[in-house]
């Protein structure tokens, strides 16, 4: 039992501190719920832009880091079905 809390913390830990990402914007769960986000996204346009500025032949357009959304779901109710009647 000790060997899973401990196992499950770390993982939780990576989850919400370590892992980005993709439909929060590439941003952990923390960075989002703490209000860093923003923040951080504006220090990636910072950095893409510098590198397309000195190496523009490396990128195919113009980077930008992706948008924070501002609702998201893991169920997303609205698309969520209804389940069949199970008769008797």
């Amino acid at each position: 039992m000790a060997h899973a809390r401990e196992w499950t913390d770390a993982f939780i830990t990576y989850y919400n501190h370590d892992h980005r990402h993709s439909g929060i914007g590439l941003h952990t769960p923390a960075s989002v719920h703490l209000g860093t986000a923003e923040e951080v996204r504006d220090q990636r346009a910072a950095a893409l832009a510098e590198a397309y500025e000195r190496h523009p032949e490396r990128f195919a357009r113009r980077p930008k880091p992706p948008e924070i959304p501002g609702q998201v779901w893991i169920n997303d109710p609205a698309k969520r079905r209804q389940p069949a009647s199970q008769g008797s």
